[in-house]
């Protein structure tokens, strides 16, 4: 396969597009990450999408014109607590200036209706625990439809390290609901220590997608297509932001028939947990 889904961010001041319509596998998603010294500030044009302002780290302004949202973020790293973020709708021009040292991840899908801007709080981010040992993750739901997205559904996933992640591999890139429905989707992955890294799989069931990556701090891969499951190296305390885009948000995917089994396991390891 000559394309790859695989891109890899590079420390920049300003706005850093990486994944662009057009550009990318995507129809839909794109993604890009702000970074800013304290003091310094950047307009951001929405034009006809609705985004999502993740702060991963640091603290910044957001300055819409009808509305500001002053002192967003608190944490100095992405493994510092939930997150702070600022979901905007079309047509805005933002002004967003650096308290601290900011680092934001730019979430963005267009929709053709107006919504309501919105400061999602630590407090506001709900969080379970999936899977089981082995395969087992924290996962943060930032943005949907609780806060007023339309299309756009993003959180954030602590892996145990040396775990497994998105197991059994699953895919939503059909229509086949309330089962599976379409939804383009990424991962940006960062570490701690700053040199560990991941292997990240997508496969097709066809055989013409079968690839893994190596995944380090400020990667990210697309998921466009076909089954999709990781793995984290041992040691190092895990993360990655996980940016969706599709009619209807939420968790709307099928499993690989071949690892159906393991859901079975799964609830097993439940029962078990609720009669200890």
């Amino acid at each position: 396969m000559a394309y790859s889904f695989k891109k890899t961010y590079k420390a920049s001041t300003g706005y850093t597009p990486l994944c662009v319509t057009g550009e990318c596998a995507f129809k839909k998603l794109e993604f890009g990450i702000i970074e800013l010294a304290p003091n310094e500030s950047l307009t951001f044009d929405t034009g006809e999408r609705e985004v999502a302002f993740i702060v991963l780290s640091g603290r910044a302004n957001f300055d819409m014109g009808d509305k500001t949202f002053d002192e967003v973020g608190l944490r100095k790293s992405v493994f510092g607590g939930k997150a702070h973020a600022v979901y905007c709708p079309r047509r805005k021009m933002v002004k967003i200036s650096a308290v601290w040292a900011v680092k934001i991840a730019v979430c963005m899908t267009p929709i053709d209706c107006d919504t309501e801007a919105h400061h999602v709080t630590p407090d506001e981010v709900s969080t379970e625990l999936w899977g089981q040992p082995t395969w087992e993750r924290e996962t943060h739901f930032i943005i949907g439809r609780d806060i007023g997205s339309k299309e756009l559904f993003v959180g954030e996933a602590f892996v145990t390290p040396g775990n497994w992640a998105g197991f059994p591999p699953h895919k939503h890139d059909i229509f086949n609901m309330p089962e599976e429905d379409v939804q383009e989707e990424l991962y940006y992955f960062m570490f701690q220590p700053e040199q560990g890294f991941g292997i990240q799989c997508i496969y097709t069931g066809d055989g013409s997608v079968d690839v893994a990556y190596r995944v380090k701090n400020d990667e990210l891969v697309e998921f466009p297509m076909g089954y999709h499951t990781t793995v984290m190296a041992p040691g190092y305390n895990s993360y990655f932001l996980w940016v969706s885009s599709a009619v209807n948000p939420g968790v709307f995917r099928s499993t690989d028939p071949d690892h159906m089994w393991i859901h079975a396991l799964e609830n097993f390891c439940d029962k078990t947990k609720n009669k200890a």
